[in-house]
């Protein structure tokens, strides 16, 4: 494994969507750099085809903890367990994503509801909740993962498109706040690195 670009030795990173695709990639990227990973996925415990053994043969450390975003009791359960643990997030990747594809005028409000619940509430509720305990240590790094949607609208994903704009808003907001109290959060807007959000 060749040596990381950035030390993050001793460092914790709590990764959602870390199953599959760009949150997998994250994970790999962090642990090769010295993070102790955490990925949450809706089963990721029981996940043979997960990360952990690709980490592992990395030289990294990863644990995966299974919540479904959707769920905000299953977030708070989440949160309250690595409390419980005395487990520090140093690092928040809110990577995880669905979309919901349908012509704008048919588009349900099931699938709405379904897109806004882990596209953007559950980056609001997990982004405050580990945000709140990074301010009480003066440090922490938060990175939302946008979407060229988020400028751009789409065609046949109204709902993916207004969750991935409020998610570039939400994360200038925090931003705002954050910035000078040690928390930086910043978002990425894959698919187009022109569209890289830096604050």
């Amino acid at each position: 494994m060749p040596g990381p670009a950035i030390d993050l030795s001793g460092k914790t990173a709590l990764v959602t969507g870390a199953s599959r695709g760009i949150g997998r990639a994250i994970a790999l990227v962090l642990a090769q750099c010295g993070a102790r990973v955490i990925g949450v996925g809706t089963s990721i415990e029981r996940d043979d085809q997960g990360p952990e053994a690709e980490i592992a043969a990395a030289g990294g450390v990863f644990r995966g903890l299974s919540c479904d975003l959707a769920d905000r009791d299953q977030i708070d359960a989440m949160i309250a367990r690595l409390d419980a643990e005395d487990t520090q997030v140093d690092i928040l990747i809110n990577n995880a994503g669905i979309i919901r594809r349908e012509e704008a005028a048919n588009h349900s409000l099931e699938d709405w509801d379904a897109v806004m619940a882990v596209n953007l509430d559950a980056v609001f509720h997990l982004t405050r909740a580990f945000g709140q305990r990074m301010l009480e240590r003066g440090h922490g790094k938060i990175v939302n993962v946008a979407s060229v949607l988020s400028f751009q609208g789409g065609i046949l994903v109204p709902g993916y498109a207004a969750s991935k704009g409020a998610v570039a808003q939400l994360t200038r907001a925090f931003a705002n706040e954050w910035a000078a109290r040690g928390v930086n959060v910043n978002a990425v807007a894959p698919g187009d690195l022109s569209q890289t959000l830096c604050h």
